[in-house]
């Protein structure tokens, strides 16, 4: 899509100066001409040796039929438009519930990029790599402050990663008393990677209903608990944007029978300063810097999980763990027999743990509360000025986002995928839509606390304006977007039977 700000209709195509008609760009492969060449090579300075002498016959080819042939200035021009076709952070409001996209403030990005982080070798050595361990070592205290558990280990690559370390080490605690237990509890309007990280230790995974006030109660924990339960997933504030205020009862309950609690730390951005999880019972839990500590978010990475854990768990933690010495220096400790194995090929994605620190180092303490009060702030403002124009899930305060749904648009015939489509011709990405599954036709919407309070207005009335649309002229949303580059897609034959490479078209016979 064409991102030229919220609020605003975006260009599909661009109008010649001259003349003033709108003219559609040619993408890269159509702009190609038989012997421009983009690029030039310096002349090398060790001496020719015939490729199919190193590789074989077989691994040379003659030539590389159906790549473009272009200008150094038509390759520039052609990823800098697609960059504008984007949604980003950085051009406004990006609504992901339970993804928190918020903005990425520039300083980490200067911090990232020192000499020292940037061009340090995972390979290099401890005595090299001071200044790269004593910045890992710290941001683990920190996030061990922020979360209140005791050790952090900042080696799994994505909040995923995270999740499947911390069940690894409950399984790996339960298995060092000598048991073997079975089951995970795992709440209704959990993320979908909570069943799958129980899944892939063994585990059976128990669903435990959530209740109609859109939170989890110690009836039904206390009911499905048992002494084969290794123990509970759980996420707070949960998926439905509400915190769960029967957390410390749950947490007795699965203790009592000898269970661990693991908290799906997804959404701590509410919390930040504001409560712990390690003071609520949570055993072990995962961070995720590219959302609560604004590290980039979204493209395929990289994230960054860190796990944090209580003192009991502390032997199991992947190995090596940054430790820092008798003599004020810092080291790698691998000699951990009880440790679940290594998830990383080294330190973990040290980028991100720079970007990381540096947001704490720049906010300190106050600042992340101030954080999270902002984050809890704008979700109750955005969910006080919808309210009359969509269903709410769950009328009550929400902390980092709120749920609406399209039930009260069903006369009409659009749905919440409608409404979303409908967001891209304002030039808003649209929110998570159709989760949590527990509310059917779900729009789930987390403003952060990056947002002013005008950023909430433009993205409210455009939000109230769809909903108008809907019953005056429903046509218009049941068949958005309009002003993009492509309209409705086939999503399910384009997951089923994916293209991931363009291929050159074939000469008709």
């Amino acid at each position: 899509m064409s991102a030229t700000g919220p609020g605003h209709t975006p260009r599909t195509s661009r109008p010649n100066a001259s003349s003033g008609i709108a003219y559609e760009e040619p993408l890269l492969f159509e702009r190609s001409v038989e012997g421009r060449v983009g690029y030039q090579l310096p002349r090398a300075d060790v001496p020719e040796v015939d490729p199919a002498e190193l590789l074989g016959a077989d691994g040379v080819r003659d030539d590389l039929p159906g790549l473009p042939e272009v200008s150094e200035v038509e390759v520039v021009r052609h990823f800098t438009r697609l960059s504008t076709w984007n949604a980003a952070v950085d051009l406004g409001l990006y609504p992901l519930g339970s993804c928190t996209m918020k903005y990425n403030p520039k300083v980490n990005e200067r911090m990232a990029r020192l000499p020292g982080f940037a061009a340090a070798h995972p390979m290099q050595g401890d005595e090299n790599s001071q200044g790269v361990l004593e910045l890992l070592h710290r941001l683990g205290g920190a996030l061990a402050e922020v979360s209140g558990l005791d050790h952090v280990s900042l080696q799994p690559a994505a909040g995923a990663q995270g999740e499947l370390a911390g069940i690894m080490m409950i399984r790996a605690y339960h298995r060092a008393r000598g048991e073997q237990r079975t089951r995970v509890l795992v709440p209704d309007s959990a993320h979908g990677t909570n069943p799958a990280s129980a899944a892939l230790n063994g585990f059976e995974v128990t669903t435990i209903p959530t209740g109609e006030d859109g939170v989890l109660h110690p009836e039904p924990v206390a009911e499905a608990m048992a002494e084969d339960v290794a123990g509970i997933m759980i996420t707070n504030p949960n998926t439905c944007g509400i915190f769960e205020r029967h957390i410390g009862r749950i947490t007795e309950i699965v203790h009592a029978k000898g269970g661990l609690v693991y908290l799906d730390g997804a959404n701590l951005n509410a919390l930040l300063g504001i409560a712990r999880p390690g003071d609520m019972g949570v055993d072990v839990m995962h961070f995720n810097l590219h959302k609560t500590f604004s590290t980039p978010h979204g493209g395929g990475g990289p994230g960054s999980g860190p796990v944090g854990v209580k003192a009991h768990l502390e032997p199991f933690l992947p190995s090596p763990v940054v430790v820092q010495r008798d003599d004020g220096s810092y080291g790698l400790d691998a000699e951990r027999p009880q440790a679940i194995g290594r998830l990383h090929g080294n330190l973990g994605n040290v980028g991100m743990a720079v970007r990381a620190w540096t947001y704490i180092r720049s906010l300190g303490s106050e600042g992340l509360q101030r954080c999270g009060e902002m984050a809890v702030l704008n979700a109750n403002y955005l969910l006080a000025r919808l309210r009359d124009h969509f269903h709410v899930a769950y009328d009550q305060p929400v902390m980092h986002e709120c749920v609406l749904s399209d039930r009260g648009l069903s006369e009409s015939g659009v749905t919440t995928l409608d409404v979303a489509k409908r967001l891209i011709d304002y030039g808003y990405h649209p929110p998570t839509i159709y989760f949590p599954l527990v509310v059917p036709g779900a729009l789930m919407i987390e403003p952060t606390e990056s947002e002013s309070l005008e950023g909430l207005d433009r993205f409210a009335d455009t939000l109230i304006q769809i909903a108008g649309e809907a019953h005056e002229t429903p046509d218009v949303v049941r068949e958005a977007p309009h002003r993009t580059r492509h309209r409705r897609l086939d999503e399910t034959r384009a997951a089923r039977r994916p293209v991931l490479t363009w291929q050159p078209e074939q000469p008709e016979s």
